[in-house]
């Protein structure tokens, strides 16, 4: 079991948190960095599909960690550094570039959050709430935001139950959002299982839908980069692979989406590695 939860941590790994309901054992310390890379997009999804005014290259360091206070209950914690270039202006709407080209590198918003098991008889169920730090920043020259001018509360159920070399896990909850941003709903689910003695291969559905009950001013500069502004949503699909070599291992990983307002409509590539203290 020691083993399948360290695994199942990982699900989520080119996302900002696990979705995992297995918990660490007291004690015990999880840590997975990564690096994750939107590259060279300047459409969104929105209802027409529409452009930035740049290319813009979207790349995400990140430590995520998980600590066992007790063998039910964990802190969960994670730290993106963003760095955002903005290139090239391909879709001018006056003929004249509103925003800069231009990179930042900054930290987006840090979370820090518990998990809670309070049922493993087969199944595992889990009570989670994470609190997402408004520690972003914004260029307005170059109209590039690195997170949420908002400070983020998620309460989430999750449920998994494991079958030998498979296992399937669920997650449902929201994001509740301050500063005038909308509010949205979360829901998800993996499967994945064991295909080598050494390699995990996991397929993933997360589905986020906004409230669109927040009416927050974005600057104008902003609009045109589409970064995190206020009702975002999306449909998201991807595959993860990870191979273990005892308690270190790596991951790669894709994810795209089959519906999606205010994001890119291009495909998200992630690498990292893990360790178990």
């Amino acid at each position: 079991m020691k083993k399948i939860s360290t695994i199942l941590l990982l699900f989520l790994a080119t996302s900002i948190f696990s979705q995992s309901p297995w918990t660490k054992e007291k004690g015990d310390l999880f840590i997975n960095f990564s690096y994750t890379s939107i590259s060279d997009y300047n459409e969104l999804f929105g209802d027409p599909d529409y452009n930035t005014e740049r290319n813009i290259t979207d790349r995400t360091y990140q430590i995520y960690g998980e600590y066992g206070f007790t063998n039910k209950t964990s802190l969960v914690f994670s730290v993106p550094l963003k760095s955002i270039k903005t290139g090239e202006a391909s879709n001018l709407l006056t003929g004249v570039a509103n925003t800069q080209s231009g990179t930042e590198t900054t930290f987006g918003n840090i979370q820090l959050g518990l998990k809670h098991q309070f049922y493993n008889n087969g199944w595992v169920l889990t009570g989670q709430l994470l609190s997402e730090i408004n520690t972003s920043s914004y260029d307005d020259a170059t109209g590039i935001r690195t997170g949420y001018d908002a400070f983020t509360f998620t309460p989430q159920f999750l449920a998994g139950k494991s079958f030998g070399k498979t296992f399937l896990q669920t997650h449902i909850g929201a994001d509740l959002r301050t500063n005038n941003y909308s509010s949205n709903f979360k829901i998800g689910g993996e499967f994945g299982g064991k295909i080598t003695q050494n390699i995990w291969l996991i397929g993933y559905i997360d589905v986020v839908k906004s409230f669109e009950n927040g009416d927050v001013n974005i600057p104008t500069n902003n609009m045109l980069t589409g970064l995190y502004v206020n009702n975002q949503e999306y449909g998201a699909y991807g595959l993860k692979g990870i191979l273990q070599l005892c308690d270190l291992g790596l991951t790669v990983g894709f994810g795209n989406a089959f519906f999606g307002n205010n994001v890119a409509k291009q495909t998200a590539f992630s690498i990292g590695i893990f360790n178990t203290f």
